[in-house]
Formats: structure tokens, C-alpha cells, sequence
């Protein structure tokens, strides 16, 4: 899912009508005229139409013969994109974002590491043992413990050894980032993230399927407990 912001002037005003969106300042139903935004933003009618179609494609908006264009309900939104995540979290969100993304995680990832425990490989033990060391390296480097953390979790739900569960870290993976971004920031404190998912490793090494659902379960309520830290820090 491709980022927009800092991609020159059309990045600029995909940024602009994409939170103008999200954050409710366009509402749900409103017209998008391409003329007056192209005179808002000074910019041609070609750079207007090329970022509706970005946010289109993201379901914000959509465009209808006779109707124009217009927002589209919140309800078909792609809210797994990395935008409308960042835009929600910037424009006040942040507190929602992190339960719907905590409860998600609370169905899925136990079981996951439960199946990890009778599937799992050497291969995949090995790419855990590898994001975990790099997790245990990264220090005050908050962007590489943001990476290391998403890999571990990557690497948990392949180990799974199901293909669909696998690719769930793909659609998960903006709203980890933004979340970890978050905890790992300068409003965040959180403990060292490696004993709890060294539990879940161990666990999942041990083929002890009950015993890596349970340790999972404690990581990701602690790291719910991290990210609603850090939000309150920030406000």
C-alpha cells in the first residue's frame, strides 16, 4: 500500500483532500468539485483528478455520472490502508484505531502461535530467532525495532503454516507500524519487548501449542496497555 505523503505536489494534495476526508471536514455524501479544488490548491485539473483517483482507490470517494464525485460512507473505506490509518490517527483517532487493531490481533495471533507450535519449521524458528535479535539490537533505534517486531510477527503467522493466515500480515502490517510507531515514539515507554515474545518463541520452539497461545495472549495485552501509554503521553 503506497504512501502519498512527501511525493511533490501531487502527494501534497492527495495528503490535503485525504485527511479533509478522514478527519470529517468533508463529510460523508459532500461533492468533491475537481474546479474548485483545482483553484483551491492552485494546481491543474489533471493533478486534481489523478489524486481523487488515488483516494478512490482507497474508498474514500467515489464518482457517479450526474452526481460528480463525492465521499463515500465510512463503512466502505479501506481501513487497513497505511494513509487512511495515519490520517485517522492524526486527526484524532488514534484511541479507536489501536482497539479495533488490539481486538483483530486478540482473535487472530493466539491461534496462530497455537498452530505455529505443530506446524513450524526450522526455517521458520530461524527467521524468529533472527527478528528477535535484531528486536534485542535495535535499542533506542525506534524504526528498526518497529521493523524487527513486524518481521517477528510476520514470520509467527507463516509459521502457522497457513497461507491465508500468512497473508493476513500484509493487511495488518500499516496499523502495526503506525501502532509500534507510536510506542516506540517520544511519548512512548514501554518495557523491553523481548521477554514476552521470547516466551512465545520458546513456546512455539517447544511444540507446546497451549503454553505459545497463553504467552501471546499476555504480549499483546501488554502491548495494548504500551500503546494506550504512549497515546495518553502524547494528548
Amino acid at each position: 500500500m503506497v504512501s502519498y505523503a512527501g511525493r511533490g505536489v501531487h502527494g501534497d494534495v492527495v495528503e490535503a483532500l485525504g485527511s479533509r476526508v478522514v478527519g470529517g471536514a468533508a463529510p460523508v455524501g459532500a461533492t468533491l468539485d475537481p474546479r474548485d479544488l483545482g483553484a483551491e490548491f492552485d494546481v491543474s485539473l489533471t493533478v486534481i483528478r489523478e489524486a481523487l483517483k488515488v483516494l478512490a482507490g482507497k474508498g474514500l470517494v467515489a464518482s457517479r455520472q450526474k452526481r460528480g464525485t463525492f465521499v463515500r460512507p465510512r463503512a466502505d473505506w479501506n481501513v487497513l490502508d497505511a494513509d487512511v490509518i495515519r490520517w485517522r490517527v492524526e486527526g484524532g483517532e488514534a484511541r479507536a484505531v489501536l482497539r479495533d487493531l488490539a481486538e483483530m490481533r486478540a482473535i487472530v495471533e493466539p491461534a496462530a502461535v497455537r498452530r505455529a507450535a505443530e506446524w513450524r519449521t526450522g526455517r521458520h524458528l530461524a527467521d524468529l530467532e533472527a527478528a528477535l535479535e535484531r528486536m534485542a539490537r535495535a535499542g533506542d533505534d525506534a524504526a528498526e525495532a518497529v521493523a524487527a517486531d513486524s518481521d517477528f510477527h510476520r514470520a509467527l503467522l507463516a509459521a502457522s503454516g497457513n497461507e491465508m493466515l500468512a497473508m493476513l500480515h500484509a493487511l495488518t502490517a500499516p496499523a502495526l507500524r503506525a501502532r509500534d510507531s507510536i510506542v516506540h515514539g517520544p511519548h512512548g515507554s514501554a518495557d523491553d519487548p523481548v521477554p514476552s515474545h521470547r516466551a512465545v518463541l520458546d513456546a512455539i520452539r517447544d511444540g507446546a501449542a497451549e503454553r505459545a497461545g497463553a504467552a501471546m495472549a499476555r504480549l499483546l495485552a501488554q502491548a495494548d496497555r504500551d500503546a494506550h501509554a504512549a497515546v495518553r503521553e502524547r494528548a
